[in-house]
């Protein structure tokens, strides 16, 4: 196992730890996450509410993200800590991911 990957690990688990004790950790700021994905997703990925598909080739887009089956906060948290191989390395601090995650949360469509 790369270093990379168990840090990968290890800020995952870091981050269930955390977002199992919500007195101790707040929820992410949307506002912020959508700042932040703006500025630092939207090269690859749909990022806006309205988006109708992908912005680079098969590369969804954060609403469909959202809305996926089984879609959770802790899901996404870790396809961000944990990316896959043609995701950029980013250096996000855990406060960003979470920032990020709560906009992605916030796409969900209320059924």
């Amino acid at each position: 196992m790369t270093k990379a990957a168990i840090a990968g690990w290890a800020a995952a688990v870091l981050w269930l730890a955390t977002g199992t004790c919500q007195a101790q950790s707040p929820p992410g700021n949307p506002q912020r996450g959508h700042e932040l994905s703006a500025r630092l997703c939207a090269n690859c990925h749909a990022v806006e509410r309205n988006a109708l598909g992908p912005v680079l080739g098969d590369v969804p887009g954060f609403p469909a993200i959202a809305n996926r089956p089984n879609s959770t906060s802790e899901q996404i948290a870790g396809r961000i800590i944990i990316p896959h191989p043609a995701m950029p390395g980013v250096s996000l601090t855990a406060a960003e991911i979470k920032d990020i995650v709560a906009y992605i949360v916030s796409l969900q469509r209320m059924n």
